[in-house]
């Protein structure tokens, strides 16, 4: 139907009272983006979402915060130019993006689409995020929650520590390495939680909340690798700071690496530059080597014991100078007094080994009901996360489905041949290289014309070849 077949089928068909029209889409559409397109340009900051980088002209993607979101299109050349790495240009990232609005009306098979025309892009970086950083920190120091972990007294040798890190990671490793070094057989609370999204700061703040109230734990770990401030942003968080502020369990925090500094070093009772040094934070005690010296103090004992009994009998020995029966009454008094000693200390010893057997029975009767419950914990745990991890793989299933089914429909949409069928020709080099440019068709020269039904060849005329003909 052309365009005047429209207008007159608009003009003959029957209107609603009250309103104007009615008009045809297609020129109310183009009208809307028009109207769409005068509206100013500005710049928006927001989080990276949905970034689709495929092969054709525009690079997709939404921006989001905790009001709104804004469907975006650039132009791939554009972007190109922006000398972004993909690893750069990822969903969680945050952006500035200056631009326009935009609106595609479709037509006979494509649907419209509204989106915010991107000219210029870059990241929001790491200065805008250390300014954000800067001013948080002074606030939370004027009103003293810098001061409130560090005057709780923290055990030298605790028997219950709560860790809160990633179930997978390099972190969880080299903790539980540095706890190995220094001999340590107590109990360990895991309060696994993300540790490097929006959603890590609420998760790891309720982590934390969870291990404070399990009955026992003295001290808290918090732990993850090393990465940049954006990567690790969710650890200056003034909720989260504030909740590690209240806390009535000291917290040890190993965020990072050395020249990493979150806002959750400042706050917690101690900051450490690894998940190692952690580790020897929380366990100021090298249990295997107060045991070694423990070990070593004791046999010196036993052998200055041993000393001590020669020497003084060698002493009343030289001192015995009185008659033979006086000589052999001390001797039997010696002899004596020697039995009991030896009687005294094999019912001394056999008291304290049997003292200890029983200790150690206890205490290994404890660690092994503890190791039996937190094994039974931790495998309730599994099944119910194998559940959810079951469930959540089904529907990220179904979703990538129906996103492959959208993705299709779009690529339908964008078809070339359809736009030949609509009247449009595409000019080919001999090479078979689009010709997108004036100034490409003028340096080819001789070209193919692609259109509905076919190909035909073509050829530029200059202005000096027409005059001469």
């Amino acid at each position: 139907m052309t365009e005047q077949s429209q207008i007159q089928a608009g003009a003959e068909a029957q209107g609603i009272p009250g309103y104007p029209g009615p008009f045809p889409v297609g020129r109310y559409a183009e009208a809307l983006r028009e109207q769409v397109r005068s509206f100013a340009s500005v710049s928006v900051i927001g989080e990276l979402t949905g970034v689709r980088m495929g092969r054709g002209a525009n690079v997709y993607f939404e921006l989001r915060d905790g009001q709104g979101a804004l469907p975006c299109a650039m132009w791939r050349d554009d972007f190109d130019r922006l000398g972004l790495r993909p690893e750069d240009f990822r969903d969680g990232v945050e952006v500035v993006a200056a631009g326009g609005c935009d609106y595609y009306p479709g037509g006979p098979h494509a649907s419209p689409s509204f989106s915010f025309r991107v000219k210029r892009l870059r990241l929001a970086g790491e200065g805008d995020l250390l300014a954000q950083l800067a001013e948080l920190r002074r606030r939370l120091a004027g009103q003293g929650l810098f001061e409130h972990q560090k005057r709780l007294e923290r055990p030298a040798l605790p028997r219950t520590i709560g860790v809160v890190t990633a179930e997978t990671g390099a972190a969880k490793l080299d903790f539980l390495a540095g706890l190995e070094r220094r001999s340590w057989r107590g109990r360990i609370v895991w309060g696994y939680a993300p540790v490097q999204d929006r959603r890590a700061a609420p998760a790891i703040a309720r982590a934390l909340q969870d291990l404070a109230a399990v009955g026992g734990v003295e001290t808290i770990v918090v732990t993850r690798g090393g990465g940049s401030i954006a990567d690790l942003w969710a650890f200056c968080d003034e909720t989260l700071c504030r909740t590690v502020a209240l806390l009535p369990v000291p917290v040890i925090t190993a965020v990072g690496h050395h020249v990493d500094r979150t806002l959750i070093d400042d706050v917690a009772a101690e900051c450490c530059s690894t998940p190692t040094h952690a580790a020897e934070a929380a366990v100021r005690v090298d249990c295997g080597d107060a045991r070694r010296r423990l070990e070593v103090a004791a046999a010196r004992i036993a052998a200055g014991g041993r000393e001590a009994v020669l020497v003084r009998a060698r002493a009343l020995a030289a001192l015995s100078r009185a008659p033979r029966d006086h000589a052999d009454r001390h001797r039997r008094h010696l002899h004596q007094k020697t039995r009991e000693l030896r009687a005294a200390s094999r019912r001394g010893l056999a008291a304290r080994e049997e003292f200890q057997r029983r200790i150690a029975a206890n205490v290994i009767g404890r660690k092994r009901a503890a190791a039996a419950a937190a094994a039974s914990a931790e495998a309730t745990l599994l099944r119910a996360r194998s559940a959810r991890l079951a469930a959540a793989a089904d529907e990220f299933g179904r979703r990538r489905e129906a996103a492959l089914r959208a993705q299709e429909r779009a690529l339908r949409a964008h078809d070339p041949e359809r736009t030949l069928e609509r009247g449009y020709a595409i000019a080919f080099d001999k090479h078979g290289e689009p010709l997108g440019t004036p100034g490409a068709v003028r340096e080819a020269g001789d070209f193919t014309l692609r259109m509905k039904g076919g190909e035909l060849p073509a050829r530029l005329r200059d202005e000096r070849e027409k005059e001469e003909r």
